[in-house]
């Protein structure tokens, strides 16, 4: 039995156990499947560095995707994801420009695994996380040019949360987002943490980092202009998991070296109930 490109990018998604993924659960059937087209698009290229030992095999396969999004937006998508996502992006506003930003984003990660400072650092979370975010805010219903720039600095967010749960895990890949002046600032080695040596040191600089997370959470509620607050609840669902998942972390005294700390799967599904059902952040 042929697989269509609307089961293939289902499955993506499901399988991915994303806190994304119970956010959609909750929205109308098309913009679900539009979301869910998109997402298998960004898990597509972002494995495409996770997986893909060889940096020069990955770079092949990166331009690749830039041809793939060229060949899509002239009408002849080769991807299920990419002819999944297609149908919809007319409607929503989803231009290539978009997809090739996310492109380029994990470009970034296959030449560069240090950030001198958090401006540096910015410059990639705009194209991994607030070009996501802003696509993401099109797809649910944004009404309000504002909507956007609350949509980017939740995906700032977003991915300052993912960077410090995954902190042990991309230095075993050799890769330490944290900021080199930042690293400096509270006297933590590199080599620490990619040896998984705990100090109060290394708990002051996560609690630095923690702190400006927490401050972007509240800072894209209030950005959120009140038009567009029903439209974008699957985006404050996920931010209701994601600060959840970040207190789990400091309650855990970020403990983060040697293990991923995460939310289970009904956790997250009753976090994002919770939302639909109260509407709370």
């Amino acid at each position: 039995m042929s697989t269509t490109p609307q089961d293939y990018v289902q499955q993506k998604a499901a399988a991915s156990g994303s806190s994304f993924y119970y956010a959609f659960l909750f929205l109308p059937a098309p913009r679900r499947a539009a979301i869910t087209a998109f997402y298998a698009f960004c898990r597509e290229v972002d494995d495409v560095v996770d997986e893909v030992s060889d940096p020069g095999v990955a770079a092949t396969k990166l331009a690749w995707w830039q041809s793939e999004v060229g060949r899509a937006y002239s009408g002849q998508p080769t991807h299920p994801a990419m002819q999944a996502l297609m149908p919809h992006t007319a409607e929503y506003g989803i231009e290539a420009r978009h997809l090739l930003a996310v492109i380029e984003g994990c470009q970034m990660d296959l030449t560069q695994s240090r950030y001198l400072d958090f401006a540096a650092l910015q410059r990639y979370c705009h194209l991994v996380a607030g070009v996501v975010g802003e696509v993401s805010a099109k797809i649910f219903g944004q009404s309000v040019p504002q909507t956007t720039e609350y949509a980017h600095t939740l995906g700032l967010a977003f991915q300052l949360t993912n960077i410090i749960r995954d902190v042990g895990e991309d230095a075993r890949r050799d890769r330490i987002y944290l900021p080199v002046s930042e690293l400096q600032q509270f006297d933590v080695k590199a080599h620490e943490v990619v040896k998984g040596e705990y100090s109060d040191r290394f708990v002051k600089l996560m609690k630095f980092q923690t702190e400006r997370a927490h401050a972007l959470y509240d800072k894209a509620l209030a950005l959120l202009p009140a038009q567009d607050r029903h439209s974008q609840k699957p985006g404050l669902m996920m931010a209701s998991i994601y600060r959840t998942l970040l207190r789990e972390i400091e309650a855990d005294d970020f403990k983060v070296l040697h293990q991923r700390i995460a939310l289970t799967p009904l956790r997250k599904l009753w976090l994002a109930w919770k939302m639909q059902a109260l509407g709370r952040f």
